[in-house]
């Protein structure tokens, strides 16, 4: 039995999805994670363009394409909010890169892998963020972990909702 490598798997797994969906999920993402907070206030413990990163990178399986659109998410999540340009952009780049990273090396089509993939990734991408933010800035106060859990569970829930719906509009060849 032939054992395949990291790159041969990557090349014939890649997942592929029409143009309107590359386009149209991140702007819905962004305006929704742009509006809801402010209608649900401080309930709004869900991050939108990080559920989104992290499908793309597990399903297009390639590092510099997960860090594009994990850093164009962010960036563009940042121009929407009050918070400082880039530090939403670093987060969901290293998130973007770990699950393009994550998808060549493990079996990304178990539908529990994928949604703890999401959850692990979210608290790591709150914890870059407390870090930029804390640190690097000098601005902020101490980080409510309880909140940025549950905010990884939200969107780990978001994620069993959302990825399958998103399997369904993918290119079969």
């Amino acid at each position: 039995m032939p054992v395949l490598t990291a790159d041969s798997r990557r090349d014939y797994e890649i997942r592929h999805y029409p143009v309107l969906v590359y386009a149209l999920v991140p702007l819905c993402a962004l305006v929704l994670q742009a509006w809801l907070p402010r209608v649900l206030g401080r309930f709004a413990w869900f991050d939108l363009p990080m559920v989104i990163a992290v499908y793309f990178g597990l399903g297009r399986r390639n590092p510099i394409q997960g860090s594009l659109i994990g850093g164009a998410l962010g960036l563009f999540e940042d121009a929407l909010t009050h918070h400082a340009i880039g530090i939403n952009g670093i987060a969901k780049t290293i998130a973007g890169y770990l699950a393009a990273s994550v998808g060549i090396r493990v079996d990304v089509e178990n539908f529990t892998v994928r949604v703890l993939v999401t959850f692990l990734l979210s608290l790591l991408g709150s914890g870059v963020y407390a870090f930029i933010y804390r640190f690097l800035l000098g601005m902020g106060a101490e980080t409510n972990w309880l909140t940025e859990l549950y905010k990884a569970i939200g969107n780990a829930a978001i994620a069993m909702v959302l990825f399958p719906m998103l399997d369904v509009t993918m290119i079969r060849d």
